[in-house]
């Protein structure tokens, strides 16, 4: 299983956050990674995601769905 990190950084280059992101098959059939995770900037928090999606990965039976 390969483990992708998302850094979130400032207009000052420092880091603001870390999202790890798994490996996932997605309800539409395709196939990426997700991470999510809860983050601070200026003193405030922020819900935060990321995913890729790997493109042309959906199963030839759910293409056109």
């Amino acid at each position: 299983m390969t483990i992708l990190q998302a850094i979130i950084r400032d207009d000052k280059d420092n880091a603001a956050g870390i999202l790890v992101l798994t490996e996932k098959q997605f309800k539409t059939g395709s196939k990426g990674y997700h991470g999510q995770a809860k983050i601070e900037i200026g003193g405030k928090r922020y819900q935060c995601q990321c995913q890729l999606v790997e493109i042309g990965s959906k199963t030839a039976g759910e293409k056109g769905h």
